[in-house]
């Protein structure tokens, strides 16, 4: 019996580094891709197969495709779209091009590789798309508008495939993990500094005081009900294996409260809840 493939974006460091491994011990073929031709190589002496794809970058994103089909002989069962960054900053502070170049990584290109998939899966009659969302697909927080913008694109681009799709062995699930251990944070920093000019902001204070101590944070201390990657894995093989996905997967206490919150709490109850945040 031929093993399982799935292709796995991301995959240099936390969420999709987990996945790529805990998937493989489970006799999965694993296609674990980064932007970096670094991290591929050391993917491949952990013994994974590994090459590049760059969200941002059509033909890299063209080439992924062709070597994982040439690979599997034109066959693929599932795609964890995982990929993805973050610019801290206000709303009021973001340039247009900020915007526009993290909804090529976490929106475009995604959507790209989705559809490139999608004459294979029909093809062969099966397939599971798992886009990796997050709580701030569902709810919003200050200084991470760029972020949250393109996880509720993604919430909502989603549900439209899922919507579309008339196959019955097809799938398009989502999973929302809260905090997570992950290196988005510390990879969040040169995007920041790169867009945000918050020293002439007209919230200057407020960058002093909640977003610079936090994003340059170096006291190893971990958010208050963080979990491991693993977490997020696990709920990852249940999406890939169960006979029966969910559409969406919740990972994390405060994803839990936070769906619960936004159903039943009238939006300014909410608001005063998320500012706090």
């Amino acid at each position: 019996m031929s093993r399982k493939t799935v292709l796995i974006t991301g995959c240099s460091s936390g969420i999709g580094q987990d996945a790529a491994h805990g998937l493989a011990a489970r006799g999965w073929r694993v296609f674990a891709t980064c932007r970096k031709d670094a991290d591929c190589a050391r993917l491949r002496d952990a013994g994974l197969e590994s090459f590049r794809l760059d969200y941002a970058d059509e033909d890299s994103l063209a080439a992924a495709v062709d070597e994982t089909l040439a690979r599997t002989g034109g066959t693929l069962d599932a795609l964890f779209n995982n990929g993805a960054y973050a610019i801290p900053g206000l709303a009021q502070d973001l340039p247009r091009d900020a915007l526009r170049a993290i909804f090529e990584t976490n929106l475009f290109g995604q959507f790209d590789l989705i559809n490139r998939l999608m004459p294979t899966f029909r093809a062969q009659g099966h397939g599971r798309v798992v886009n990796n969302s997050s709580v701030l697909g569902l709810i919003a927080l200050r200084a991470r508008g760029a972020y949250i913008s393109s996880k509720f694109a993604m919430e909502g681009l989603t549900d439209v495939y899922r919507l579309e799709n008339r196959m019955r062995d097809l799938h398009f699930i989502l999973i929302e993990p809260g905090p997570v251990t992950s290196r988005i944070r510390e990879n969040s920093v040169p995007h920041f500094e790169r867009w945000i000019d918050w020293k002439n902001s007209p919230r200057r204070k407020f960058y002093e005081k909640q977003v610079i101590p936090r994003l340059y944070r170096t006291d190893g201390k971990t958010d208050r009900f963080e979990l491991p990657a693993s977490a997020v894995t696990a709920k990852l093989v249940h999406a890939l294996e169960s006979p029966r996905p969910r559409a969406r997967y919740y990972v994390t206490t405060p994803t839990y409260m936070m769906g619960a919150a936004r159903r039943i709490l009238p939006t300014r109850a909410l608001d005063r809840i998320l500012r706090r945040g």
